[in-house]
């Protein structure tokens, strides 16, 4: 069964049961509907799921294969063990295995090109061949290379990927999810060169020592001005699309200071009653980007000179210290949800807070949830510096010295010592009293007076 989740539920099931008052507007939020095997629209700001379906569902990738390609030749570059202009000659056993009716642009064995050029080549037009030609290159063979993919894939968190070839041709063992992919992504474009790349709506190959010049057309419809479902928000990423696996893409689009990424796996490609072909990865994207345009919108629930609250302090005069959010909180929530309606938890590290504490020193954090959906998380940091009394800092360090097991063996050494030194003068006295060397009691007062003298 497929499952969907996306932010509006939340205050939508609230609104639902008569608990919480919004705006129509935020009432309007409803499920996009996606048609396909899976989903996944992530804001990338924030991290926040606005979308998943079947999100981490084993599927085929198809050509999606190629961002971890891209990737690992990227991280080759900035290790310095390629370079992007450096020359690479394609060899006969890079193109071993090739299917005739694959994406290619057409490089055959023996030809030279820049990793660059091969890089254009691998995200634009989905050459299968570059994509080889490249992993042998960086790891000595292709084999050598699906290696370093998978160690990549479990580097990232990836828990339901494994990959078989650097293409993306189909194997029964090569497979990935929606949110797998959103983390390959994710890493990928921490690299500049990755989105010039993949956002290249054509690029021209220079002459070769085998060919003239090439023309390359970008195989994501989305980002080609003039074709029909072109849309000027969207940038990059990658198709992919095979008979096992469907019509593949992965997005992402920035609009009104949103930035978001999609993923669409599985989805058809049919055609209507007046016989045109749509490709519906290209469609539900489209939809699921206009979908969060219209109904989500960035708030700042926490700014960072807020007073967040106030603990309770000992080893101090001052009874509290005021505390605030380490840095501002802008959350993407339906348009309409009041940030007042956000609940939000403290967690302090102690409770009283112990002085001395510096202004600065992290007491805690706050958690701000949405109907018990943790949405972020911020450490809470002192407002102002509180200094600690002497006495009571003595009078602790007293008492914790006191509670220790040393402490305890000595004052226990002590009492024995005490009552041995106590039972030793009490015995002492007494056989002094026996010999007759006793002082007090019943013996005369005074000195020697004397016999009385008869009259």
């Amino acid at each position: 069964m497929k499952t969907k989740r996306f932010l509006s539920v939340f205050f939508l099931a609230l609104l639902l049961m008569g608990q919480l008052a919004v705006p129509a507007q935020a009432a309007r939020v409803s499920d996009p509907s996606v048609e396909a095997k899976a989903a996944l629209l992530v804001d990338r700001k924030t991290g926040a799921v606005l979308y998943a379906m079947n999100e981490r569902d084993e599927l085929y990738p198809a050509s999606l294969t190629k961002i971890m390609t891209c990737l690992l030749v990227l991280e080759a570059v900035d290790e310095g063990r390629l370079k992007l202009n450096q020359e690479v000659t394609a060899t006969p056993t890079a193109l071993e295995g090739l299917a005739e009716d694959g994406s290619t642009a057409g490089i055959e064995a023996g030809e030279v090109l820049t990793v660059e050029e091969l890089l254009y080549c691998l995200m634009v037009v989905s050459a299968n061949e570059a994509g080889a030609i490249l992993a042998e290159k960086i790891s000595g063979s292709v084999e050598s290379f699906v290696d370093r993919m998978n160690a990549k894939a479990t580097e990232l968190g990836c828990e339901n990927t494994h990959f078989m070839n650097p293409h993306g041709y189909h194997d029964s063992q090569h497979y990935t999810t929606a949110w797998d992919l959103y983390l390959i992504t994710k890493a990928a474009l921490e690299h500049p060169m990755f989105m010039t790349v993949c956002d290249a709506a054509s690029h021209v190959v220079p002459a070769t020592n085998m060919s003239d010049e090439r023309v390359l057309n970008n195989t994501n419809f989305l980002i080609r001005s003039g074709r029909e479902y072109y849309n000027a928000d969207v940038h990059g990423v990658k198709t992919g699309s095979h008979s096992m696996a469907g019509n593949c893409l992965v997005t992402t689009a920035q609009h009104a200071s949103m930035d978001l990424l999609c993923v669409i796996l599985g989805a058809e490609r049919t055609q209507d009653e007046k016989g045109i072909w749509w490709t519906y990865s290209f469609v539900y994207t489209d939809k699921l980007y206009n979908w969060a345009f219209d109904n989500f919108a960035y708030q700042t629930v926490l700014k960072e000179d807020d007073v967040a609250g106030e603990a309770p302090v000992s080893l101090s005069s001052t009874d509290h210290v005021t505390f605030r959010p380490a840095e501002a909180v802008e959350l993407l929530l339906p348009k309409g949800v009041d940030p007042e309606d956000l609940e939000k938890t403290v967690t302090l590290k102690a409770d009283p807070v112990e002085a001395p504490i510096a202004e600065g020193d992290v007491l805690g954090s706050m958690t701000v949830s949405l109907d018990g959906e943790e949405l972020a998380e911020v450490d809470l940091l002192a407002f102002t510096s509180v200094e600690a009394s002497r006495i009571r800092v003595l009078w602790r360090d007293v008492k914790n010295f006191l509670s220790t097991t040393t402490a305890k063996i000595i004052l226990g050494a002590a009492l024995v010592l005490a009552v041995i030194f106590g039972g030793w003068r009490l015995l002492f006295s007494r056989r002094r009293y026996r010999y007759g060397h006793s002082v007090g009691g019943g013996g005369r007062r005074g000195g020697y007076r004397g016999s009385r003298k008869r009259r």
